[in-house]
């Protein structure tokens, strides 16, 4: 598709000012090397080459065809091109959709593994090779971005302005209608492109969010993604039975995916561009306090401001740091941050301070500015910024991010190109360059995230997954959609949430009797609410009196409560009241926390500050689960209520990690409980002393798929803890065998420097020991949805002892498959072992067929693969390989 050695266009055209005039025009007058072969029965010559009546006609299969003909032609083409050998296909007609040529253009394209991008899209550039295969009015510029659009006319519009602005690419696509290929396979695409340094995207919906949640992990892991998404002030969802339905808007969601994906997320154009240029050219910043060098007072302010404005931290200087910077700046220098080192600051001065402020331990990253005047030279000042962070880089400090503003105009024209072209991120004002600071403290906060694997079940929670399960399946049948209050709150109970107690009465009688009974038991005070399938809001409806002193009180509001209802709302069935003590925790603060399913993503977890003003406060945060302890703390952290739960003057701070076991748990009972679409715990009382919910609403709707180790509507999969198992090696000794993760990148070096070089070049095909830090994070860092690797750790010893992999293909029907085992550990049955259970878990999966590949001359493990049942042939296409396959029941 993207390095064609030659093209067809079907439907190119002599008619100035259409499509397919423009396209051959763009092939042919281009810079693409290849032959291009115009296609058309009308014509026998146009712009000079032959024309072809049919791709049979044609010399010979070509690499890419490009169809710019009436929509019913399309299938017809498809079909054709697929039998001559054809294997890619940009589709620019529009008009397919409403009728049955899609599925017909894709059962044509299937047989072939032809891939199709389209239709109705603008085309794709490939600037590299000189392929313009669009009807675009100029060709990009050559580079290292990539761009991938839902819209052509965006793409149109990035061309014109990149073009303008010197910005080259390596991609340019326009994505269409995404019959066949998506964003999630451009992604995988580009991820795996050495000559793109970032990917950019123009997204205006996601159509299958768990492909493009793993393509876009995988990728963010590899290089920065930028996304700009459209629609962000759009309505909220429409109405829900509970408060989380009506506060869980898409955009929201949205935000979400792209925080636990590690992508960036931008709201213009110009911005996309700032994001990728800092992104790529910057490791991200250990944390978010920023101090400010300047030669202008004025400017420094206006940095301030504006990193207030984004949400961003002034770093507060060391006292040693002040005391250094007191000995070599002028008396007049400004105290603090921002380090004002005067208008007539030179180059020294720059390079001291510079370094000085990077040193400081509190600080994260550096904003150098410079104003020009007519005292000292922009362009050295520049230098000197340049050699205080090679001193810093030589010292081996703490890794900082650092940005450079160089205001003005011609007058630092030649500082700022200085700056750029050594690799630090540079800008004409000090509002880009905080910008710029923020995307690296955003993108650093999105990898942290990134990085998290929560379990599929965790260890740390204790649920009754079977008692929850019987009450969902009760309500199932009886064709109910809502859980009543208690049980509701049976199932949070079943999970370890904590719940105040509920008595169920039918009648004011009823009530009276259960009201006497907790007031004997020592209760003060008493709540009771009405009890209806039919009403989920019950204090919109004055279904909820609170504070009671007495069963004689109780029985009373029970007795207006009902008459009242029974004269507004004469269609609703009132099944009785519950009775409850009143929880009195003065200062504890009221909570949300809930579940949405969302159309494109599945089920959100939303927390919040919660209360009957929920909807009016507007405090609430999203995140898609799983949840473990670190990002359910992350998402308490986007709301403004997390900073009194922190406490403040005389209250105390909440019970924090309580909160977030909490939302662990909730995120627990939905991967438990597939059928449940909405949560409610509103609200959730806070303090000191731990958590309590007060009230509760849970919806449910019929699910195919029984309750299991995770839910299928998840985006993100997971961690497979139920994959976890101590195996007995064949020496005795036990070892750990169990899914990768991140944090296992720190066992390679000793794994590698225990591997001799014969075993390193039968295993990767090159007798290289080092691994590149990038190498190993694509290594350890997988998506459980897509790939697998399971490590043979030995515990004792804290050393990892081999890996077994296996990556599927995007239909999941086959996967490839690698097992290594370190060189000192041979024969003691762990290469075995591993395979085993790649080959179990593949299985499981419903994987249809292992394949690999295996040096001849590595008879260990071909001897392994006749052993497991594998068939073993020769590669055709390369006589010292040997293509191993196993089919899987």
């Amino acid at each position: 598709m993207f390095s064609p050695k030659s093209v067809a266009v079907f439907g190119a055209s002599d008619k100035i000012g259409s499509v397919g005039k423009t396209i051959t025009d763009n092939l042919i007058n281009g810079a693409f090397p290849g032959p291009v072969w115009p296609v058309n029965p009308r014509h026998r010559q146009l712009a000079g080459h032959e024309c072809f009546k049919d791709a049979g006609e044609l010399p010979e299969a070509p690499d890419l065809a490009v169809i710019a003909t009436p929509p019913k032609f399309v299938p017809g083409i498809v079909a054709d091109l697929g039998d001559r050998g054809t294997r890619a296909v940009v589709v620019i007609t529009a008009g397919l959709r409403g009728n049955d040529l899609t599925q017909q253009m894709l059962d044509a394209a299937q047989p072939h593994c032809l891939r199709v991008i389209g239709p109705n899209c603008f085309g794709i550039m490939v600037p590299g090779v000189g392929l313009n295969a669009s009807f675009a009015h100029a060709m990009p510029l050559k580079g290292d971005l990539a761009f991938i659009s839902q819209s052509g006319a965006v793409v149109s519009a990035v061309l014109d302005w990149a073009n303008g602005q010197g910005i080259g690419f390596s991609h340019l696509v326009s994505m269409g209608n995404m019959a066949d290929v998506d964003l999630g396979d451009m992604l995988d695409y580009l991820a795996d492109d050495t000559g793109t340094r970032a990917v950019l995207m123009y997204l205006e919906q996601i159509t299958d969010a768990r492909k493009f949640m793993s393509a876009a992990r995988a990728a963010a892991r590899i290089k920065p993604v930028v996304v700009i998404k459209s629609g962000r002030h759009e309505e909220a969802a429409k109405a829900a039975h509970s408060h989380t339905g009506a506060l869980a808007g898409s955009d929201a969601v949205y935000n979400a995916a792209f925080h636990r994906a590690g992508i960036l997320r931008v709201v213009d154009l110009e911005d996309m561009f700032d994001a990728a240029e800092a992104l790529s050219r910057m490791k991200p910043p250990p944390g978010d306090r920023l101090a400010i060098v300047t030669n202008g007072g004025g400017a420094g302010v206006l940095a301030v401001d504006r990193l207030v404005d984004f949400g961003g931290t002034l770093a507060t200087l060391a006292d040693e740091t002040i005391g250094k910077l007191n000995r070599v700046l002028p008396a007049t220098w400004s105290g603090g941050n921002p380090v004002d080192i005067i208008g007539d600051a030179s180059p020294d001065r720059y390079e001291t301070a510079t370094e000085i402020v990077l040193s400081d331990p509190g600080v994260d990253g550096v904003l150098v500015m410079n104003c020009p005047t007519a005292l000292a030279s922009s362009v050295e000042a520049a230098r000197a910024t340049l050699g205080a962070i090679a001193k810093y880089k030589k010292a081996k400090g703490r890794p900082k991010s650092v940005l450079a503003a160089w205001l003005g105009d011609s007058a630092s024209t030649e500082a700022r190109t200085l700056l750029s072209t050594s690799g630090l991120p540079t800008y004409e004002t000090p509002a880009d360059a905080v910008r710029g600071f923020t995307y690296l403290t955003r993108h650093a906060r999105d990898q942290r995230a990134l990085m998290q694997v929560p379990e599929s079940v965790p260890k740390a929670l204790k649920t009754d997954r079977t008692s929850a399960a019987a009450i969902i399946n009760r309500v199932l049948k009886q064709d109910r959609e809502l859980l009543t209050e208690p049980e509701a709150k049976s199932i949070l109970a079943s999970y370890g949430i904590v719940t105040v107690e509920t008595a169920i009465a039918r009648t004011p009688t009823e009530v009276e009797t259960e009201a006497g009974r907790l007031i004997d038991s020592g209760q003060s005070e008493l709540a009771i609410k009405i009890l209806s399938k039919q009403i989920t809001h019950k204090s919109d409806v004055g279904g909820v009196v609170l504070g009671l002193p007495s069963a004689q009180a109780a029985y009373a509001a029970a007795e207006e409560m009902q008459s009242r209802i029974h004269k507004t709302m004469p269609q609703v069935h009132i099944e009785g009241f519950t009775v409850q003590p009143m929880v009195r925790r003065p200062g504890a603060h009221e909570l949300i926390i809930g579940v949405n399913d969302d159309p494109t993503f599945g089920p959100v977890i939303l927390f919040g500050a919660g209360g009957t003003a929920v909807e009016v406060i507007k405090d609430t945060a999203i995140a898609l689960p799983p949840l473990d302890l670190k990002l359910a703390h992350d998402l308490m952290d986007e709301t403004r209520v997390y900073k009194l739960l922190q406490g403040y003057r005389d209250r105390p701070p909440a019970d924090l990690n309580e909160i977030a076991l909490t939302l662990m748990r909730v995120s627990q009972l939905i991967a438990d409980l597939p059928q449940i679409t909405e949560l409610d715990i509103n609200p959730l009382l806070a303090d000191e002393n731990g958590v309590i919910a007060l009230d509760a609403r849970i919806a449910v709707k019929k699910c195919a798929v029984e309750p299991g180790t995770h839910n299928p509507r998840f985006a993100i999969r997971p961690y497979p803890a139920q994959w976890q198992k101590v195996e007995e090696m064949r020496d005795g000794g036990r070892i750990l065998m169990r899914p990768i993760k991140p944090n296992d990148a720190r066992y390679y070096d000793l794994f590698m420097e225990k591997m001799q070089l014969s075993d390193i070049r039968l295993r990767l095909f090159n007798s290289r020991r080092s691994l590149s830090p990038e190498f190993i994070a694509r290594l350890t860092q997988i998506d459980y949805a897509r790939a697998m690797a399971f490590v043979a750790i030995d515990e004792a010893k804290d050393e990892m002892l081999g890996v077994s992999r296996l990556a599927c293909d995007p239909d999941h029907v086959r996967a490839e498959f690698a097992v290594i085992t370190r060189s000192d550990m041979k024969g003691r049955g762990i290469g075995w072992a591993l395979m085993q259970r790649l080959i179990q878990f593949a299985e499981a999966e419903d994987i249809h067929e292992l394949w690999g590949q295996v040096l001849s001359e590595n008879a260990t493990m071909l001897d392994m693969c006749h052993e497991l049942g594998f068939t073993v042939r020769a590669d055709p296409d390369d006589r010292l390989l040997r293509l191993v396959s196993l089919r899987l029941e």
